[in-house]
Formats: C-alpha cells, structure tokens, sequence
C-alpha cells in the first residue's frame, strides 16, 4: 500500500476530536511541519508516526539510511540516549512548497547541540523524506537546568 491510500481510519485532532486519515492527508506541507513539531514537543511519538510519518518513509542520517517508522523510531531512541531528556529549541522553521527545513539546538547538562538541522519532504500529508544533522558536543564543566515539560 502506497501514502494515502487504504481505508480512512480515526486520529486524534489537535483538539481531541477523530480526524479521518483522508483529512489529515489533505494536509498541507506547513500543517504536517507543525503537527509533527507540536506532537514532538509533547512527547507523542506514536501519535505521530501515525499523523505525520509515512510508512515508507526514508531518513538520510550521519549513522546511515534509515526506513519506515521502524527506521524513525530507531533513530528517536539513538537521540534520546545520545540527549537524554535534553530541553531543545528551534531556532528557525521554514516552509516552502513540499519541502521544510528545521534549525535546532539541544542541550542537557554536559552535553549540547548547536548545529541541529533537518530536511523534510512533505507529500500527500505525509513525511516521506528527511534528513538529519546534529553534532553531540560534551560541556565540562556546565550544569543546566533539569528539562522541563
């Protein structure tokens, strides 16, 4: 089965409600680049593997070529041992077309990101391509603050 296709099936809307699968793939590409920064902010990582992420996704990383949402979901938890429970900031967000691109920094105590960046390629309401940059800096020395929510 190709992005998109199948029968609709419920989602959880922003406000709680059931969106249908033909709704959110009518999305567009900023919809689908906010939906997936808001649902990773709140920590809702299968909600958007299921919103956001096509099953046939492909993720070009430093590590290598990662696929499908078993890829993503190898490279989330990559992130979070590499950050545990890092506070992170988007330092700038932009959207043309089908295309998004995402400046990030991290940082954790004795450990930051300055350099995060990632790609996108939005398609049908779908994530189906992205890239992703960061370098894991260790900080002797420098105590942070605990993450917060």
């Amino acid at each position: 089965m190709t992005a998109g296709e199948g029968d609709p099936t419920p989602a959880a809307g922003p406000d709680g409600g059931d969106v249908t699968d033909e709704a959110l793939r009518t999305r567009s590409a900023r919809e689908v680049f906010d939906d997936h920064l808001r649902l990773a902010a709140e920590h809702r990582f299968a909600e958007d593997l299921a919103r956001n992420v096509s099953p046939s996704c492909v993720v070009l990383e430093r590590r290598g070529v990662f696929r499908g949402h078993a890829g993503v979901g190898e490279l989330a938890r990559l992130l979070e041992e590499e950050l545990p429970g890092a506070r992170y900031v988007y330092t700038n967000r932009l959207v043309e077309g089908r295309v998004a691109f995402l400046e990030w920094t991290a940082r954790i105590e004795g450990v930051r990101v300055r350099d995060g960046a990632d790609s996108f390629l939005i398609e049908q309401g779908w994530i189906v391509a992205q890239t992703i940059h960061y370098t894991v800096e260790r900080v002797a020395g420098e105590a942070d603050p605990p993450a917060g929510p």
